[in-house]
């Protein structure tokens, strides 16, 4: 059995190359996008979601609360998939969660580590009286500054997301209409509780995506052994 990757890698005799390429090119459009928004979009977003008091409404919180939720599950969906292919091969969507779960605690640890180098207050206040845009007046990045007063960049929530979701999106693709379903309003939430800026969204997505597409290339998700040999995601032969 394989999967249709929508031409996600070049045609060449290095997948992995023509990956690098790529996803060097999302993270340029990534900055381009992060930039803009910093100085365009994030500041007037935040107050319009202040002053409209939008992070009222409890729906937008409960969708906040998945994404952690499904990495504190997560070593333990992975022990108990690892039992299973002990005791015989995993069934496609096995494979595929195998792969989310370890997708999503790989993005997460990246942004931990993007975080303390980026260090941009949050939109609000939540703990601590952390310094933000709407309480302090505090705006910007300040890198190195390590602590959680300096997290809000790039999105935890939305590397999550997108980690887990990526995964599934290029292994599962009959199911894109439903990843978008469920992933979309989750991002969209956490710009409407003020928990993050426009921009930090944008970035966390986007790293999310790409330790999902990676993780899905590295684990040859859907490989089959038959009589042309093991495929890839990409129906590219593997010797």
């Amino acid at each position: 059995m394989t999967f249709d990757a929508v031409n996600l890698l070049m045609q060449n005799d290095n997948p992995f190359r023509a990956l690098l390429i790529r996803s060097l090119a999302a993270l340029v459009a990534c900055v381009v996008a992060v930039v803009f928004s910093y100085y365009f979009v994030d500041r007037s977003v935040a107050f319009f979601v202040h002053e409209h008091r939008i992070a009222s409404f409890e729906e937008f919180r409960w969708l906040t609360e998945p994404p952690p939720m499904v990495q504190g599950w997560s070593p333990l969906v992975l022990v108990l998939l690892a039992i299973r292919r002990a005791f015989a091969p995993w069934r496609v969507w096995q494979h595929t969660l195998f792969i989310a779960c370890v997708s999503l605690i790989v993005a997460d640890q990246f942004r931990e580590s993007l975080g303390d180098i980026c260090g941009r207050y949050w939109p609000e206040t939540w703990h601590n009286n952390n310094p933000s845009l709407i309480s302090t007046g505090a705006y910007g990045f300040h890198p190195f500054e390590f602590g959680d007063d300096t997290g809000s960049f790039p999105s935890r929530h939305s590397a999550r997301i997108m980690g887990f979701a990526s995964v599934f999106w290029l292994a599962m693709p009959r199911g894109r209409w439903l990843y978008v379903i469920i992933a979309l309003p989750m991002l969209l939430a956490l710009i409407a509780m003020n928990y993050h800026f426009v921009g930090d969204v944008i970035a966390g997505s986007v790293l999310g995506a790409i330790a999902g597409t990676w993780a899905t290339q590295l684990s040859l998700v859907g490989v089959a052994a038959d009589a042309k040999g093991s495929q890839n995601l990409l129906g590219t032969t593997v010797p």
